[in-house]
């Protein structure tokens, strides 16, 4: 039971921190503004939960293009860190080696899982007819994976179901990681 309630808290805290990592970096490599002045709320909640680790990291890692590495590798740090401490609280037992293929493949999950969210608070924000920032936002996000699905999907009543076909998408995506994660496992 104790191990149980561990990994919950384990699994929201790692979870909540790598995932605002992840839309750091994306962010960043949208140049979606974050700054305050520019009254982006989210972007403000990012670097309160991601400075410590990512600045820190900045210092030593040099960003490649338009992707901020320092906030890809604290992402992957933290899902290590989560799945270290799991197995260290498990007894130890089994194959070190397996703690950086599950790191790697949690952040994939959770680029999936991300993504997915904001799909679905996209396409709620957009029966909003009164625009707002975070609205502007979501849409920066998500519309570039929408227009590829947009050229090839034509609105059916008016309606455009290319966040639909992207969410299932997303959901193949995730049960295709779910499948190689656990051939990948099984092989090593």
């Amino acid at each position: 039971m104790l191990y149980q309630i561990v990994s919950l808290l384990l699994e929201v805290v790692a979870g909540i921190v790598s995932g605002a990592c992840l839309l750091r970096l994306y962010m960043q490599a949208l140049r979606v503004s974050m700054s305050a002045r520019s009254g982006n709320p989210l972007g403000r909640f990012v670097f309160a939960l991601t400075d410590w680790i990512v600045l820190p990291l900045r210092r030593v890692l040099p960003a490649l293009g338009v992707l901020d590495s320092a906030s890809l590798v604290a992402a992957f740090l933290l899902q290590l860190a989560k799945f270290a401490l799991l197995w260290l609280l498990a007894g130890a037992g089994g194959g070190l080696f397996a703690l950086p293929v599950l790191a790697l493949f949690g952040l994939l999950g959770m680029a999936i899982s991300g993504m997915t969210v904001a799909v679905i608070v996209y396409a709620v924000l957009s029966w909003v007819p009164a625009p707002s920032v975070l609205s502007e936002v979501m849409a920066r996000l998500v519309e570039p994976l929408l227009r590829p699905i947009q050229r090839v999907v034509p609105l059916v009543g008016g309606i455009d179901l290319s966040p639909l076909v992207l969410l299932l998408v997303l959901q193949m995506a995730a049960i295709v990681l779910g499948n190689l994660q656990a051939l990948v496992l099984r092989m090593g």
